[in-house]
């Protein structure tokens, strides 16, 4: 896991060198869990924020670093959660809360256009934090896992910060005691050019 941050950190420096402009964003985001996560929690999560840094390496293509926080939480009034071979019932709370730390590679088509679509890539890895509560009793499950995501968007070019639109898809491979972990986002932000 050190070596994939060494590697990411590495990379974002050497990208500064050469780079000649840079972007930071923040957006607002909007989760859906898929897979595992769905089946845990079912409803949306309305409770997001990622944070973007990009340098331009050549016209049209930046590298930089994601890192994201989504929370996603059900009440669910009557269910059974069972560890090893015990089962519990009652009212329970369940909370996941998945943080995303990737380097990513974005594309941006007609880059010189007000409006400007881009596909991007993101490798690294993903902090997921799972809670189960039952009144006194609670069950946490944590792991890193290495995730993947592909997005795509669009940047509307208004003058002072642009604004943003895109959609993205976490994967985070089976770690821990954890399975697989993915979700979909909806994110609007700001991007401001530097």
């Amino acid at each position: 896991m050190k070596k994939v941050l060494y590697i990411l950190l590495f990379t974002v420096i050497a990208s500064s060198a050469m780079a000649q402009e840079s972007f930071v964003s923040w957006q607002y985001s909007m989760g859906f869990g898929s897979g595992d996560l769905h089946n845990y929690i079912n409803p949306a999560s309305f409770r997001g924020v990622t944070f973007n840094y990009s340098k331009v390496v050549k016209e049209g293509v930046a590298l930089g670093l994601e890192l994201g926080w989504n929370v996603f939480y059900e009440n669910r009034p009557f269910d059974t959660y069972t560890t090893g071979n015990i089962s519990y019932s009652g009212n329970q709370w369940r909370h996941s809360n998945n943080v995303p730390l990737l380097f990513t590679a974005d594309y941006y088509l007609n880059a010189d256009e007000r409006i400007t679509p881009f596909a991007g890539l993101g490798m690294g890895t993903m902090y997921t934090e799972r809670m189960t509560d039952f009144g006194a009793y609670s069950f946490k499950n944590d792991a890193w896992q290495f995730a993947v995501k592909p997005e795509l968007g669009i940047i509307v070019k208004t003058g002072g910060a642009n604004l943003s639109l895109s959609s993205k898809y976490y994967y985070g491979f089976k770690g821990g005691d954890l399975p697989a972990q993915s979700y979909f986002t909806i994110n609007v932000g700001l991007v401001f050019r530097k």
